[in-house]
């Protein structure tokens, strides 16, 4: 198959046990140019452009927040927020807890406190978020007619599972509830995924490509769609044993640069 287009999960399948890019696997996106190289992942774009800059590949267009936002350099190509009476609820319900709730618009990561969560996640992505309250960045994308291209919620496992199962109880037919991890859940707008964003710059960027040209690779249940859909769809060895029954081929894990590994042997 003549695959001209590859499209990557960044977190538990492109970085290395310290959440970087290894050596091996810069050398390996450089080799293989100008095959476009795309970042899809749930992060901001922020998160997502340091790494594109490592790769010398900076006019690629990234995926954010799980197809969420599609950008093309500068150009928007798709966004979708979620509505703000969701919002709402959600900081309401999250008031009455120990969760942190941290809220995502564009490049606008705002934070209620520098806590645990927030120097986490901060570490992990190299970005600092803006302190602000909850209910005051709700007001201000309000007046701004801006809403959530994610929302973030971390903390006591108990207390996040008690949320998980009201949100999806009441909202399932809004909004997509990832449990990425047992501490965190990551909220998008259900009409979106991975795969409708790879559609998205399919029509948009790549006309002369389809699917079946396209290479993906991940690790977790919100790949489970790209990969099934993607001409070559790989699990890493590290990946949820769902996206392992579901891949074409399996690679090596994060930690033993398997994207590299499948990217010198087909290319």
């Amino acid at each position: 198959m003549n695959y001209k287009l590859i499209c990557t999960d960044i977190d538990g399948t492109l970085l290395n046990k310290d959440r970087e890019l290894s050596e091996i696997t810069i050398n390996e996106v450089k080799r293989i140019a100008p095959i476009p190289f795309v970042l899809i992942s749930s992060r901001m774009p922020k998160a997502i452009r340091h790494l594109q800059q490592q790769f010398k590949n900076t006019t690629t267009p990234i995926i954010a927040y799980n197809g969420g936002l599609v950008l093309d350099n500068d150009t928007i190509l798709h966004s979708t927020v979620i509505n703000n009476t969701v919002l709402s609820e959600i900081i309401s319900q999250c008031s009455k807890t120990s969760i942190h709730l941290s809220l995502y618009y564009a490049d606008e990561w705002y934070v209620p406190s520098m806590d645990y969560w927030a120097k986490r996640e901060a570490n992990n992505t190299k970005v600092i978020p803006t302190v602000k309250s909850n209910v005051a960045v709700l007001s201000k994308w309000k007046i701004e007619g801006k809403g959530a291209h994610k929302i973030m919620c971390m903390g006591d496992e108990a207390e996040i599972g008690v949320l998980y199962n009201s949100l999806e109880e009441s909202y399932s037919n809004e909004i997509i509830l990832y449990r990425s991890k047992p501490t965190y859940i990551e909220i998008s707008h259900n009409s979106i995924s991975k795969k409708t964003a790879i559609e998205v710059l399919l029509k948009n960027c790549y006309s002369e490509i389809s699917l079946k040209n396209v290479i993906a690779f991940g690790d977790n249940y919100n790949d489970i769609e790209m990969l099934k859909a993607v001409g070559l769809g790989v699990a890493v060895a590290n990946a949820k044993e769902e996206v392992l029954k579901i891949a074409n081929i399996i690679t090596d894990s994060n930690k033993d640069n398997g994207v590299a590994k499948v990217l010198k042997e087909l290319f």
